[in-house]
């Protein structure tokens, strides 16, 4: 009986877990449409979805290091927590990512709308595939998905390295729109971090499933 028990308390924790990081994936997705479009009603709204992801951190650490100290699990189930207590985290940066680019677009407001020559919604959707797929790999326990996250992480760095030549040669030719063009480097980078988080937690999801710990180094598939 007490074993039935620890199970669906890790299943509750996973659940806890995956309530955050939908409340995480919100506010980035949410931060990015107040930037595009202006709309500075849901960079309030992000600040708000930031609090109750702070918050949702704080109940998965305690269930997560309660469930460590009373049932002292072994194997996979350790690896499980483990995992849980690092994901937790990369959420919760990713809810700063999304405040940071709120806040951003708020400094943002009284400036003139600019074109730019640089693909910020293409890097976004990008990353938040990145984002889904992690979280999928999660539910799912899937490694070869979270694999896939891993692959993907090249590509953000190149765009976010894009996006920094490209504005610094716009801002030297024409300081005027320098502001804007800085804001936009910063964003860019806000989003590069977030799929920096979407990859540790792919690459925890590969060590809860497999036990082998993947970071810093090639897949087995890359590496043939």
């Amino acid at each position: 009986m007490p074993r039935i028990n620890f199970q669906q308390q890790l299943v509750a924790l996973k659940d806890k877990l995956l309530a955050m990081a939908a409340l995480s994936q919100q506010a980035l997705s949410l931060s990015l449409e107040a930037y595009l479009t202006g709309d500075l009603s849901l960079c309030d709204h992000v600040k708000e979805i930031e609090a109750a992801i702070n918050a949702a951190e704080r109940d998965v650490d305690e269930m997560a290091y309660d469930l460590l100290a009373k049932e002292q699990p072994m194997a996979i189930d350790l690896r499980f927590i483990l995992s849980v207590i690092k994901i937790n985290g990369d959420l919760e940066r990713i809810g700063d990512q999304a405040t940071n680019i709120a806040s951003r677009t708020q400094y943002l407001q009284d400036s003139p709308k600019i074109s730019l020559p640089i693909d910020i919604p293409d890097m976004g959707e990008k990353v938040g595939v990145m984002i889904r797929r992690a979280i999928q790999s999660l539910l799912e326990a899937d490694a070869k998905l979270a694999e896939s996250v891993l692959a993907m992480d090249d590509e953000i760095d190149d765009m976010n390295r894009d996006v920094q030549n490209e504005l610094i040669e716009v801002m030297q030719q024409h300081p005027v729109v320098s502001g804007q063009a800085l804001n936009a480097i910063i964003i860019s980078r806000n989003l590069e971090r977030a799929a920096d988080h979407a990859t540790n937690i792919a690459e925890d999801v590969i060590f809860w499933v497999r036990g082998s710990d993947v970071r810093h180094k090639l897949s087995l598939a890359e590496a043939d």
